[in-house]
């Protein structure tokens, strides 16, 4: 399970960028809210969108936790 955060500040699009705490684009502690423990970006949305409409994956750190290719099983998984 990976630490998730959501920015208090939106980026130029209007939205407010969701990051894993390993991210190198992760907000200072007081730019943003913790979301809780997740086993995926994709769950860790689901909540922040909850709360914050306008909430969204960071293209940063959400490349690494997306999809990787299972070719044994030929099925896509997540990080």
């Amino acid at each position: 399970m990976k630490f998730f955060y959501l920015s208090t500040n939106d980026n130029d699009q209007g939205f407010f960028e969701i990051h894993e705490r390993e991210c190198p684009h992760l907000p200072p502690l007081l730019q943003r809210d913790y979301i809780g423990l997740f086993n995926s970006a994709k769950e860790a949305l689901k909540k922040a969108i909850n709360f914050n409409p306008n909430a969204s994956l960071c293209s940063i750190c959400s490349q690494k936790l997306v999809k990787k290719r299972d070719s044994s099983a030929n099925q896509i998984i997540e990080n």
